[in-house]
């Protein structure tokens, strides 16, 4: 499976160290590899394990029929909201950390993520200050 990373901060950054850490437990225990085909973030990358990942925009990872899954990692709402709606509009799976986001716009994003027959994944701590989620 090739996936996607929106935000390369302390989050985004853990995320794909653990994948290439981790890479062969993690195939194991999803049934097939997991890779990082590209990292979105605005600050330069050079230097770090996703330097040649890099892309510009959301659009590029949207564009490529490749990328199954993305993981927001961004934080707040803006721009984070902005690509996960995408990413589920085009049918793509989402796992995000992002408290803010799934208690402002979870019911939506959830809605959007069952019409399109996708995942719009969360760990319960993210949603322990969110009432009820369906």
């Amino acid at each position: 499976m090739k996936i996607a990373i929106a935000g390369y901060g302390v989050v985004g950054r853990g995320t794909h160290e653990l994948l290439l850490k981790n890479s062969e437990l993690i195939a194991a225990r999803a049934g097939q590899p997991i890779e990082v085909k590209y990292v979105l973030d605005p600050k330069p990358l050079a230097g770090s394990p996703a330097e040649g990942l890099a892309v510009g925009s959301i659009d590029e990872i949207l564009a490529d029929p490749e990328v199954e899954l993305l993981v927001e990692a961004i934080g707040g709402v803006g721009p984070a909201y902005d690509f996960v709606k995408a990413a589920l509009q085009s049918g793509r799976h989402v796992v995000t950390p992002n408290k803010q986001l799934v208690a402002e716009k979870g019911a939506e994003l959830l809605a959007i993520a069952r019409e399109k027959n996708a995942g719009f994944l969360f760990e319960a701590s993210v949603a322990g200050g969110t009432p009820v989620l369906h």
